[in-house]
This record gives structure tokens, C-alpha cells and sequence, in this order.
């Protein structure tokens, strides 16, 4: 019998649900915009089975894949497992062989030296497939309409590299995916692949180079020319998994890096610029693009450490105050000599992450960004069902060019989990759609996906659609029109 610990990462709202299902026609309140035509895929950390050790972070658990398939002004469901070699050998034994979060060292014999990956970070879209991803191992490939596992994409042998981005980029322009690697060449190195995948499917571009030092690298920003790539000191080291300390771990005396990496194929080590500022943390990237010789690299940045199961290295507490993170502008002049940023200019007091945009203009000048807001001034009955522990309890808008502020608050006893901007057709001018978000209904420990006008979100959801299964959190999550996922 599956006896799961008795502590929060497995109560509560994240008790595992490990539910495969298919559901026709979601009940709903409120109207599905008929044209709307297509699906919303997301992913949530999901054990199979009770951890091989005491305890384990949520971050740990299998890759569980959801869609919500819209047409005809209802919406069906389809949730499987992404079936990784990691779930395929545990799903055999009948039991957990793999360990603590990316420590190998905690791992059953029988299974040293296979790919760890849970594939349980991200859902996306791309060339036909769905891409299952975790960034500590190649991409997870699965059949968008059915939603069968097909396997690890490497490329037909063309990629080198060990690892794959959790968060890919598509270029407007080309319409290639881009993405980067770290530890590519193994657990802990400073070695980063960048990728550039056609339209088609094939790799058309792996160039490695090294980073100031290892980190999590979970996001970066990416512009018509160049790979944009900030180094912000949640670190790991070998030393660390001896110890069976936690991977990561943040590092208040470092400095932060961002890089500059060329978009093309000559690009050598020498051919980046490393730009350096004081220490912060900041882990998610709303967009970058270029004006003359200046980038601009939008992201939440917080004063201090915002996951408080990757512990300061130094032995501090979690301060959950300085963990507040706020929309940021990076700016950095090519033109320039040195390696000083700029600019800094926080563009909010809101506190917010899981930041958005409408995905056609990425690299682009961009007018509007969707947010999960951190508002401590509602009231709040219960806690929970956010990735890294902090309320999220606002859904939020910001527009960059007036500077107007838009907020919509879930209530005292429900959390949200990350946006997602649908446009309302092809050609539509940014902003115009909808947005697409899982609500945390934490007292009932069920969901509802909720369907916003996306530039009037403070009027509230067009609908609210009732899930009647258990979703735990999730992370990320992308929407594809129906023609290019075989559902039309």
C-alpha cells in the first residue's frame, strides 16, 4: 500500500492525485467564446509513488500532463503521465528507485547512471509534438492529440548536450525554438549549450560556452540577435550532494551576472558580454528586446532567496518579506566598455512572478505583462497550492506604456497558478485574447480553470470551468491552436 509522509509537501493541496483521466464537455459557468479553438497544456509535479527517503520536495515529483481542449464553446480534458525512463523503471519495480531532488547519490543501485528527469516543469507546443520538459535532461516528447509518451528527443544524435531548457522561446521572425542547457556536459558544470531548433524539427544550431558559475538557470530572455542569460547565485556544487545537502542553495555574497550570447554560429567565449551588478534573486523572465545598442531584460527581482527549500548557504532564515519580487528593468548598453549594467528600474510596487506576454512578440518591444500577484493586504483563510510556498492570490496586469495596473483577487481561501495569454486569432493586435489560469480552490481541494478577457481582467472571468478531479500545483503551461495538435 502507497503510504505518502505525513508533511506538507504530501497533505493538503499537495496530496498526489495521480489521476489519468478523459473527460468530455467540463461543466462551466459563464460562456467559452465559440472561436476560441484549441488546447492549454500544463504540467504538475505528481509522485507515483511514496518517496524513496523520508521526505522530498514538491519540485521532485513526476510529470503529470493536463490539457484543456476548447471548441465549440466547451471544453473537453485529457490528463496522462509523461512517461519518462524514470517513471517507465519505477512504474516496473513498483516502488521509488530514484532519490532526493537532482542527487544522483541517493538513487538505488540498479539504477545509476540513468536520466533522472520527471519531465514536470513545462508543457509546450512545438513542431507538431509536445514537449514535456524538466531542465535537468533532454526534452520529453509526446503526441500532442493522444498524449502518448514517444520518448527523449536528442535529435537524431545531433545533440550533444545532456540537458534542455525548461523554458524554450519561439522567434516571431523565424519561427525557430531556441533554448539553452546547463550542466550540459554533467551535474554541476559551468558548461551551457544554446539551441536553435527549426520549425521542422531539426537542430540547426548547438554552440557551447561556460558561465561566471554554476546556478540554476531556470529562464532567459532571447531578442532577433542575441541569447540573453542571467547568472543569479542559487548554487549547487558536488560538495553540497555529499553532504545530502538540498542541490541548491542561495548565496547572498555573490554577484549577479547577464549575459550577452550572439546569435549565431561563429560564436566563441570571447564573443560574450558578461555585465555584473549586486547581489538579488530573480529566476523568471517576462521578455527582453533591443532599442540601438541597449537590451532590456524584464524580470521579477527580489531583494533576497524566494525558495525557502533551497536554504541560504550561509545559514540564514527564509526572510519571506525580501523574498517579494518585483517587475525589474535590466538594461545594459552594448556601446559600453565596462561591465556595469545601465539601468535598474523597478516598473511596479506590485509583488508578482510567474510573468507573461503574449508570445508572438517575443524579442519584441512589448506593451503588456500578466502576473501572479503577492497581495499580503487581502484577507486569507487558508494557504497553499503556489509552487514555491508564497501566496499567489492576485491575478495581475501591467501595462508598460501607460503604466496602468490591473488586479483581480481570487478570495481568502483559493491560490492561482501561472497565466497564459491565448490570441484571439493570428494576426490580432497584442493583448487581444484571453487569458487561461488554474485556481486553487483549497478548501474543497478541487480546481477551476477560469477564462479572462485578457485586457479586462478585473472584471473577473468570462468562465469559470469546473475540474472535478484533484490537480496539485503546477508550473508551467502553454495553449495551441487545435490545427496544429491534430484535434481539428
Amino acid at each position: 500500500m502507497a503510504k505518502f509522509p505525513d508533511t506538507p509537501n504530501f497533505t493538503g493541496f499537495n496530496t498526489p492525485s495521480r489521476i489519468e483521466a478523459d473527460i468530455r464537455d467540463l461543466a462551466h459557468e459563464g460562456e467559452i467564446p465559440q472561436e476560441l479553438d484549441g488546447a492549454f497544456f500544463r504540467v504538475q509535479p505528481d509522485p507515483q509513488f511514496p518517496p524513496r527517503l523520508s521526505d522530498d520536495i514538491s519540485f521532485n515529483g513526476d510529470g503529470m500532463v493536463s490539457r484543456f481542449h476548447f471548441h465549440d464553446g466547451r471544453c473537453d480534458f485529457r490528463q496522462r503521465w509523461a512517461q519518462t525512463d524514470k517513471w517507465k523503471l519505477e512504474n516496473e519495480a513498483g516502488k521509488a528507485l530514484f532519490g532526493s531532488y537532482r542527487n544522483p547519490l541517493t538513487d538505488d543501485e540498479s539504477v545509476k547512471g540513468e536520466i533522472r528527469g520527471t519531465a514536470n516543469t513545462n508543457a509546450f507546443v512545438f513542431g507538431g509534438k509536445l514537449w514535456a520538459l524538466k531542465e535537468d535532461s533532454p526534452a520529453l516528447v509526446m503526441d500532442p492529440a493522444t498524449m502518448e509518451t514517444k520518448g527523449y528527443e536528442k535529435f537524431g544524435g545531433k545533440m550533444t548536450g545532456q540537458t534542455f531548457t525548461a523554458h524554450p522561446k519561439i522567434d516571431p521572425d523565424t519561427g525557430n525554438m531556441i533554448a539553452i542547457g546547463y550542466a550540459a556536459s554533467g551535474l554541476c558544470s559551468d558548461d551551457v549549450t544554446y539551441y536553435e531548433v527549426s520549425p521542422e524539427g531539426e537542430l540547426i544550431r548547438e554552440k557551447w560556452f561556460k558561465v561566471p558559475y554554476y546556478c540554476m538557470m531556470h529562464d532567459f530572455g532571447v531578442t532577433p540577435d542575441y541569447l540573453v542569460l542571467h547568472i543569479v547565485p542559487s548554487i549547487g556544487s558536488w560538495d553540497r550532494l555529499e553532504q545530502g545537502l538540498p542541490h541548491f542553495g542561495f548565496d547572498t555574497t555573490k554577484e549577479v551576472y547577464l549575459g550577452i550570447i550572439p546569435r549565431r554560429d561563429d560564436v566563441t567565449d570571447k564573443d560574450i558580454r558578461w555585465f555584473k551588478r549586486g547581489n538579488c534573486f530573480a529566476s523568471h523572465v517576462l521578455n527582453a528586446w533591443q532599442e540601438g545598442t541597449k537590451i532590456h531584460f524584464l524580470t521579477p527581482e527580489a531583494k533576497n532567496n524566494m525558495f525557502p527549500f533551497f536554504p541560504d548557504v550561509h545559514g540564514a532564515p527564509f526572510n519571506g518579506m525580501e523574498a517579494m519580487s518585483k517587475l525589474t528593468d535590466w538594461t545594459v548598453d552594448m556601446a559600453s566598455n565596462g561591465e556595469d549594467f545601465d539601468a535598474i528600474t523597478q516598473l511596479t510596487e506590485t509583488a508578482g512572478e510567474f510573468p507573461r506576454i503574449d508570445d508572438r512578440f517575443t524579442g519584441k518591444k512589448t506593451r503588456y505583462g500578466w502576473m501572479l500577484e503577492m497581495d499580503m493586504r487581502r484577507p486569507v483563510e487558508l494557504k497553499g497550492g503556489s509552487a514555491g510556498g508564497l501566496l499567489m492570490n492576485c491575478l495581475f496586469l501591467k501595462d508598460l506604456e501607460t503604466g496602468a495596473d490591473q488586479h483581480w483577487w481570487c478570495g481568502p481561501t483559493s491560490s492561482l497558478q501561472e497565466p497564459c495569454f491565448i490570441p484571439r486569432s493570428k494576426d490580432a493586435p497584442e493583448g487581444d485574447g484571453w487569458i487561461v489560469q488554474v485556481c486553487n480552490r483549497l478548501e474543497e481541494h478541487r480546481s477551476d480553470l477560469l477564462l479572462f478577457d485578457a485586457l479586462e481582467i478585473e472584471k473577473g472571468p468570462i468562465a469559470t470551468i469546473r475540474v472535478p478531479i484533484q490537480l496539485r500545483f503546477g508550473l508551467h503551461g502553454n495553449f495551441a491552436p487545435s490545427d496544429e495538435i491534430g484535434l481539428a
